[in-house]
């Protein structure tokens, strides 16, 4: 073909330049390169873990170890000796009562029919002698006068006679003060509570569920809120009911006596069994999209993700159960980012320090 024309020269050179340049290929039309991930491994391995579970609970007397203080009568609180937390030895005084105008107006009255109940017995007895009375008159006479003497002593035992004052049955610890300095109390109102400081124990609870695989005698350990290290102790107890109030079985776990001071919240790490399964270090599990636990494996340099159930934990390792290839390592570092029929690279293993 003839170009003609003034531009005819142009378009001579533009063909001559795209005829000198070279191919240019787009990507698609490269092979594509092959990839693979570089990872971390371990062995796979089997073993035991110990099975726990966790509750929580407050530092207090047990039920065995509580002991009321009542007031034996109808008084004054005229002193008291003890202030709240304080350790007391057994028969150091507690609280001091007086009467009130009442009780010491019904001691009185009691002791003037004793009086005269002891005079009528003793002319009675004096009239039998004489035959001016009957042997069933006397004993009605001495009936009544014993029965004047009981009263007295009762009234006399619960303080009516004058000032009470009421002591420590056993060496203890005071939990609770519920009265006050010239307050009048009823007979049977509770005025201080004590508690034996050997039997202070962290009170807790669970749901029916976690309780019922706790049993007296498990081993736990007990770390204190707010403070570091964990200190041995027991399954005291475990109830058989459901606590009203709480909704939570009641559990009581023992630990050295003074550990614990009473009312300190403290969370008990209880063991309640041993678990067999597949040793994994907790970094190898994951989790997918729908929180299921799943671990990667390196299957002839392929990475294979297989489903796992968590079993138990223990620090950083954690005993799974899954349809795992015993004898195919485990990844680690790495893992999260791998998909099923990748290529991997396992990274050499670090050799340990020379000494």
């Amino acid at each position: 073909m003839t170009l003609r024309g003034p531009k005819s020269g142009w378009l001579v050179l533009l063909l001559a330049l795209g005829a000198a340049a070279p191919a240019v290929h787009t990507a698609s039309e490269e092979e594509p390169a092959s990839s693979s991930a570089l990872v971390e491994v371990t062995a796979l391995k089997r073993g035991s873990l110990p099975r726990t579970t966790l509750v929580y609970g407050i530092m207090q007397p047990s039920n065995a170890a509580r002991h009321s203080v009542m007031a034996p009568a109808a008084a004054v609180v005229a002193e008291l000796d003890v202030r709240l937390g304080e350790t007391l030895a057994a028969g150091a005084p507690l609280i001091r009562l007086t009467p009130t105008p009442t009780a010491a107006a019904a001691y009185a009255q009691a002791e003037s029919a004793r009086r005269l109940a002891t005079d009528l017995a003793q002319r009675t007895r004096t009239m039998v002698s004489q035959h001016l009375a009957t042997a069933q008159q006397l004993a009605a006479a001495e009936k009544a006068e014993s029965d004047a003497r009981a009263s007295l002593a009762a009234l006399k035992a619960q303080g009516a006679a004058g000032p009470n004052v009421l002591r420590a049955p056993f060496a203890a610890t005071v939990t609770a003060l519920s009265a006050s300095v010239g307050s009048i109390v009823a007979e049977g109102a509770p005025l201080l509570e004590l508690a034996r400081p050997a039997q202070v124990v962290l009170r807790a609870g669970a749901v029916p569920a976690v309780a019922n695989d706790i049993a007296a005698g498990n081993p736990a350990e007990v770390t204190p809120l707010g403070r570091s290290g964990a200190l041995p102790a027991r399954v005291l107890l475990r109830g058989a009911v459901v606590d009203a109030a709480s909704g939570l079985v009641p559990i009581e776990i023992a630990l050295a006596h003074g550990a614990l001071l009473p009312g300190e919240t403290a969370v008990a790490t209880v063991t309640t069994g041993v678990v067999q399964g597949f040793i994994v270090p907790h970094a190898a599990i994951l989790l997918d999209d729908e929180g299921n636990s799943y671990v990667v494996q390196a299957i002839d340099g392929i990475a294979r993700k297989v489903a796992v159930r968590v079993l138990a934990s223990q620090a950083d390792q954690d005993a799974v159960d899954g349809r795992l290839d015993p004898a195919a390592p485990l990844v680690l570092a790495g893992n999260y980012q791998l998909n099923d029929g990748m290529k991997l690279r396992i990274a050499p293993r670090a050799a340990p320090p020379k000494s």
